[in-house]
Order: C-alpha cells, then sequence, then structure tokens
C-alpha cells in the first residue's frame, strides 16, 4: 500500500477516529468521542492513526503507566496516566471493517512497537479477545491469562510485550 501513512493523530482526526471504533467494536466496548480527544491531546505520541489515500481507516491509542495492573476502567479516562511510566498500554487498534485483512494494523503495530522502544517503555500491555491472541502473539506478545477486566462484559485476556 504505496499510500498509506501511518502518522500521530491530531485533533482534525477525532471524528474519523469515533467513527472507526464505533464501526470496530461493540457499543459498550467503543471509547467515547470524549475519551479519544482526551487521549489525542494528553497523550498524542502514544496515538497513532492510518492514513490511506488522505482518509483515516485506523487507529492505535495508549495510555502509560508505571502500574501493571491495566483492569482499572478510570485508566481509560488517562485518570493514572503517567507520560513517564514503564508501561504503555493499548487501549484501541481498529482498522475499518472494509480496509481490513491488508497489513494496515501490522504497520500500525510495527511503528507503535517501534514508538515505545524510543519512549524506553519496559512492556506493552493490552487485553484482547481470544480471537485476536494468535495476532498479537504474531508480534511478540505473550498470553497472561484470563483478565479481571469485565469492560463491555466480555471476558479479555491479558497480552504484554516486553521491549
Amino acid at each position: 500500500m504505496t499510500n498509506l501513512t501511518i502518522r500521530t493523530a491530531e485533533l482534525d482526526d477525532l471524528t474519523a477516529c469515533h467513527t472507526i471504533e464505533c464501526n470496530c467494536f461493540p457499543a459498550a466496548e467503543a471509547a467515547l468521542t470524549s475519551s479519544l480527544e482526551q487521549r489525542i491531546i494528553e497523550y498524542p505520541e502514544g496515538f497513532f492513526v492510518a492514513e490511506l489515500d488522505g482518509r483515516v481507516v485506523g487507529q492505535l491509542n495508549s495510555g502509560s503507566t508505571d502500574k501493571d495492573d491495566i483492569t482499572d476502567e478510570e485508566f481509560k479516562q488517562l485518570i493514572g496516566h503517567d507520560p513517564e511510566g514503564k508501561n504503555i498500554v493499548i487501549f484501541s487498534l481498529a482498522v475499518l471493517p472494509e480496509f481490513q485483512h491488508r497489513g494496515i494494523a501490522d504497520q500500525m503495530m510495527t511503528a507503535f512497537i517501534k514508538q515505545s522502544r524510543k519512549l524506553d517503555k519496559k512492556n506493552i500491555l493490552l487485553l484482547c479477545k481470544d480471537n485476536l491472541i494468535p495476532y498479537y502473539s504474531r508480534h511478540g506478545f505473550t498470553d497472561s491469562g484470563i483478565s479481571e477486566s469485565n469492560h463491555g462484559g466480555a471476558t479479555w485476556h491479558e497480552m504484554a510485550l516486553a521491549l
């Protein structure tokens, strides 16, 4: 994909990022516009978008903390966020359905891992559902088991990548 650009999100991307959330996650799991806006403003170095031919088609956003427990729902609103924290926590990696299976998420994840190392993070942490364990494993993440999180009423696995 020669016209794909992975870049830091800007406030102008907010509507597109919220559209991606709403198209990729059940309503109970999708981030609110206000949460996405806060993440862009407070931690732009941890918020990437994938832009294809001028259209934002994917996004990856995160927060940072020294905590190893990432089940706290308030953290998704960046309560307890510490830009200097040792762990960077992926909240969302999503690509619009009509653009999935083209390697866009892989390119965002590769850029994010590189950025995390540049920020001197020790670990990348995330929660995912059963069906995504193989995807994250391909990027070097290990499954730490079922999480205590019940976000959106779902069962989540804790995944970690030591950097």
